[in-house]
């Protein structure tokens, strides 16, 4: 008897609207069990000193696995494109503005 599923085979995955839009999170919070890994989605931000879970992701450890390898693939491809992603360095806290320098008179 065959468990392995077909190779080849395609799966038509739906986007919805609402997921589409997806949500910010920076930081998550890894906790397991001999069955599963639960992955807790949280946004952190300064001078607030509560966060509220996002979102929850609950799944097998081979799948956490696979996750951790998919991963992986992925950081290394983005970081042959673009560049090693740092992570001693602190985040770019400039997303599209850039502050003016104090000493620049307006225009």
């Amino acid at each position: 008897m065959n468990q392995n599923p077909p190779q080849g085979q395609q799966i038509n995955i739906e986007l919805g609207e609402k997921e589409a839009e997806g949500i910010y999170s920076n930081l998550a919070i890894i906790t397991h069990s001999p069955a599963e890994f639960i992955i807790d989605f949280t946004r952190i931000v300064p001078g607030v000193p509560k966060a509220k879970v996002l979102s929850r992701i609950i799944t097998t450890p081979q799948h956490a696995k696979m996750l951790m390898k998919a991963l992986k693939e992925n950081i290394d491809k983005f970081e042959a494109r673009f560049g090693e992603i740092r992570i001693d360095a602190p985040p770019n806290q400039h997303f599209g503005f850039v502050p003016a320098n104090k000493d620049e008179k307006p225009n």
